[in-house]
């Protein structure tokens, strides 16, 4: 039972960081002299950095509020899951944990979905998705399953 719950805080623990460094960093598109994100369009021009605020559209700032509810409903889940390990009876499930875990997922994919569809608009067609976003999709099952386990999970002692 140890070695399960280990893997499933790690497992939770991998998608949490993985939706840490997807929302910072500056590489959700990227091209051979800029890249994008969800903050910053940045540049390089005669040999020089710049870097402009995100486009202010209604849909990025969606994209960054999904981006930032799914961080904190993965958090949110991974401390009730410590909070139910030591307070939850014997045979109950982590039913809530679970549930704010598969609602991080559906924020992490509905902003992916939302960026996808929008940023032909505002991304030159040159430049191509970057390593943040794919993780943004990574850390999309990765959520998933880890709220679908705890919802199933049982506890045993």
């Amino acid at each position: 039972m140890l070695l399960l719950l280990l893997g499933i805080v790690t497992l939770h623990a991998a998608a949490l960081v993985l939706l840490f460094v997807s929302t910072i960093v500056s590489a959700w598109t990227t091209g051979s002299t800029s890249s994008s994100d969800l903050w910053n369009n940045c540049s390089t021009t005669n040999g020089g950095y710049h870097c402009d605020p995100a486009y202010t559209g209604e849909w990025i700032q969606a994209v960054q509020a999904l981006m930032i509810l799914s961080i904190i409903f993965s958090f949110i889940s991974l401390f009730l899951f410590f909070c139910q390990l030591f307070t939850l009876q014997k045979g109950g499930r982590f039913f809530v944990t679970g549930v704010f875990q598969i609602l991080a997922s559906l924020f992490v994919m509905s902003g992916a979905v939302i960026y996808t569809v929008m940023s032909p608009d505002w991304v030159p067609a040159s430049e191509a998705f970057g390593w943040a976003y794919i993780l943004a999709w990574v850390a999309f099952p990765l959520a998933l399953i880890s709220g679908l386990i705890y919802v199933i999970l049982r506890k045993r002692e």
